[in-house]
């Protein structure tokens, strides 16, 4: 019987042990890590993430191997001893866990602060490039001012997404509208700030490019802005991380970062298909 106890406590607080240092192996070996950043902020944000994981990994490790401790320690032992009782009880040492987890919780927001505020908090500079993005069951459409830099207001009762008008715009009365641009395409020219202002048209979506490090709920009724500055050219996913509707799984757009020349030439290419 004692033998039975001890191989179990003994095999139990091994497969702990194992179990922790093989989900630890996993993420220093960086498998199924991050897609390459491709934005200025995107370094901070990975930055914050391995503080994050170093803090919580550590605490994973010592709880998991001081339960294997316990398991072992802790055991019957078969000779009707009187049961162990850990030291200080269990009241001291989930007041202790409690401790210790809030310390790293608070240490790791005052750390990550600066990193979120650069996106959300901080103003986009003065030369960004405006874009007004709507999220709707199943789709992602972007706006863009024109020549003139200054959005067509939107009309509730004009939009008609069998002609196109995703936004309500009046191209026929206001001035403001005619030269603007909606594509269903985020073109963006490679190493120059650009703003967005999140919107949703009927249920909360999301905006999310794993490149960028960037993801934002879009919320019915608001407009939230972000802002970014992308440094590589090339082709990315945009998808929706909220669960919208039975067509959730095919709501996504495409990111497309080009040279300067590029992307003027593909704003007026979108500009004379309006």
């Amino acid at each position: 019987m004692v033998r039975s106890d001890r191989a179990t406590a003994f095999a139990f607080a091994f497969v702990i042990a194992l179990i922790t240092f093989i989900s630890v192996g996993i993420f220093i070996s960086h498998h199924w890590w991050f897609p390459p950043n491709i934005s200025v902020h995107g370094e901070a944000i990975d930055h914050q993430f391995t503080e994050t994981f170093v803090g919580v990994g550590l605490l994973f490790i010592a709880a998991q191997l001081f339960l294997a401790y316990c398991v072992w320690n802790f055991r019957d032992r078969g000779n009707n001893q009187k049961v162990r009782i850990l030291p200080g009880g269990s009241k001291l040492t989930v007041g202790f866990a409690i401790v210790i987890i809030g310390v790293e919780l608070i240490t790791l927001e005052a750390v990550g602060s600066k990193a979120w505020a650069a996106i959300y908090f901080e103003r986009a500079p003065a030369d960004a490039i405006r874009v007004e993005v709507q999220g709707t069951q199943f789709a992602f459409y972007f706006h863009y001012p024109g020549p003139d830099e200054k959005f067509g207001m939107d009309h509730v009762e004009k939009i008609d997404e069998g002609l196109g008008n995703f936004f309500g715009l009046d191209t026929s009365n206001d001035p403001d509208a005619k030269d603007d641009v909606v594509t269903a395409t985020l073109g963006v020219p490679v190493n120059r700030p650009v703003e967005l202002i999140l919107r949703s048209k009927d249920v909360t979506h999301s905006f999310y490019v794993p490149e960028l490090r960037l993801q934002q709920d879009m919320v019915p009724g608001m407009q939230i802005p972000v802002h970014f500055t992308a440094t590589q050219v090339g082709r990315y996913e945009i998808v929706c991380t909220q669960l919208c509707g039975l067509g959730h799984y095919s709501m996504r757009a495409f990111l497309q970062v080009m040279s300067d020349a590029d992307y003027r030439k593909w704003m007026a290419d979108q500009a004379a298909a309006q």
